[in-house]
């Protein structure tokens, strides 16, 4: 499990990587990378890092289900995640 402050780090950048993507958008269209530069470095989606919604654990994330290989698992086991059934042959 990561710590809160590490999961809330990464609601913030994601929050401000919405907020300034319309801009970094016109700056780029226009060339203006001096505009750029002068944008928060959070804002930037590049910095952005895939963590689990569940745990926050940096490693294992599984993009389709926007949770890591751990959760996944245990919650496939369980039934709650609907489509997903355990391999048997």
């Amino acid at each position: 499990m990561a710590k809160e402050s590490v999961k809330a780090r990464e609601r913030k950048r994601t929050k401000l990587v919405a907020k300034y993507a319309k801009k970094r958008e016109e700056l780029k269209k226009a060339g203006d990378w001096v505009g750029l530069d002068k944008l928060p470095r959070n804002a930037s989606p590049v910095r952005l890092h895939n963590r689990c919604k569940l745990t926050g654990r940096p490693k294992g994330y599984m993009r389709k289900f926007g949770i890591c290989r751990n959760v996944f698992r245990e919650m496939a086991s369980e039934g709650k995640i609907p489509g997903v059934t355990k391999a048997s042959w």
